[in-house]
């Protein structure tokens, strides 16, 4: 229930166990009150990216005085950039404490990124890892660390040493249990320690992106049966992950970690807002509400699910239809394995690149204050 008493479609969300996150940041949206708005109105963490924060700070002046004073400093554009994305997830985190408090650290979080760079760098992960979570100082955040076949190893390694993941770039299901097992490894491995199991994680499986991959294959594909599934794959992928989670969650060997005071690690629905303009613009929020999940959604997602949002649990009872969808993908000859590698290469791809522009405009901007003195 929001602050006001009042149940919206975000709210009643919560009431059926999942979580609404925002996938936005920026630094006036903390400041004028409209991220207290959202907090008010239901929305119980943040996420954020390379690409999110490129749009901005290249795409406002909200960040130009920030950025003149850091110069006046000596700090190259990326000390700059890091240092107004700590401060941006900083000063949101504070301002989720309440909710964190609130939920006992089940929500609140806000996240922040490693480098885009370092996607394929396990040792570099895990050194960029420890200097945000040491920066940033405050258990209500979550560091991203994406899920290539590096970034699994740093994910294990950071939440033995207490540091709470966001794992991002999650498409295929081997990938995903390769990550919930990775997030058990690192407990058992604090628990052997005797240390707190009080680490939070999510795994944020993408979800259009990949019926946004997979829709033109099978529009031009010459088996008839193909155009059956058109829509689907997506929803039918995210569902056989929550099955898996539910195996390794409900496992003996999860049990005893949970016993010790672990909390799971919820699917974050990542990517929820719809690319097709042919597919309701809900689409992928109303398909995948489930017990145990968060979903983070861009600003516009929001603003749209809460007014059109019909809130309800889904996911139960849609493992049949979901397994049939894969298995005609796999006789249509469209690799499962071959769509995840495909997915993971673009998404790091959309987030390098603005990474590049971002750290380009941040040098424009100092050039231009150089040149207008």
């Amino acid at each position: 229930m929001n602050k006001g008493g009042i149940m919206n479609s975000l709210t009643q969300l919560a009431e059926l166990g999942q979580s609404p996150w925002l996938d936005f940041i920026r630094r006036s949206f903390v400041a004028d009150g409209e991220m207290q708005k959202l907090i008010d109105q239901g929305v119980l963490g943040v996420t954020s990216n390379p690409a999110i924060f490129e749009q901005a700070i290249a795409g406002s002046h909200d960040y130009d005085g920030a950025i003149l004073s850091l110069t006046g400093e000596g700090l190259s554009p990326e000390e700059i950039y890091d240092a107004l994305s700590i401060e941006d997830v900083a000063q949101a985190a504070d301002l989720f404490l309440s909710v964190y408090e609130k939920t006992e650290g089940r929500d609140g979080y806000v996240s922040l990124e490693v480098s885009p760079l370092l996607a394929h760098d396990t040792e570099a992960t895990i050194a960029d890892a420890r200097r945000l979570w040491k920066a940033l100082d405050r258990q209500n955040v979550m560091i991203k660390i994406p899920a290539t076949l590096a970034g699994v190893p740093a994910i294990q390694q950071a939440i033995s040493e207490g540091i709470n993941v966001n794992v991002t770039l999650l498409f295929s299901l081997e990938r995903y249990e390769a990550v919930a097992r990775a997030y058990c490894a690192g407990l058992a491995a604090r628990a052997e320690k005797g240390l707190s199991l009080k680490v939070a994680s999510v795994a944020s499986f993408f979800v259009s992106r990949m019926d946004s991959l997979v829709d033109p294959m099978l529009e031009s594909h010459p088996d008839s049966r193909a155009k059956s599934i058109l829509g689907e794959v997506a929803i039918a992928n995210s569902i056989l992950a929550y099955e898996i989670y539910e195996e390794v969650f409900g496992s003996p060997e999860w049990k005893g970690l949970s016993d010790g005071g672990a909390w799971d690690q919820r699917i974050l629905w990542a990517s929820t807002s719809t690319k097709n303009p042919a597919y309701e613009k809900t689409k992928y929020v109303e398909a995948l509400i489930a017990p145990a999940t968060v979903n983070t959604l861009p600003l516009a997602t929001i603003h749209d699910y809460l007014a059109e949002g019909k809130p309800e649990e889904r996911v139960s009872g849609q493992k049949t239809r979901a397994q049939e969808v894969m298995s005609l993908l796999g006789e249509l000859g469209i690799s499962r394995a071959e769509l995840g590698e495909t997915l993971e290469k673009e998404a790091i791809d959309k987030f390098v690149d603005p990474f590049h522009k971002l750290i380009k405009s941040i040098q424009d901007k100092q050039e231009s204050f150089v040149v207008g003195r």
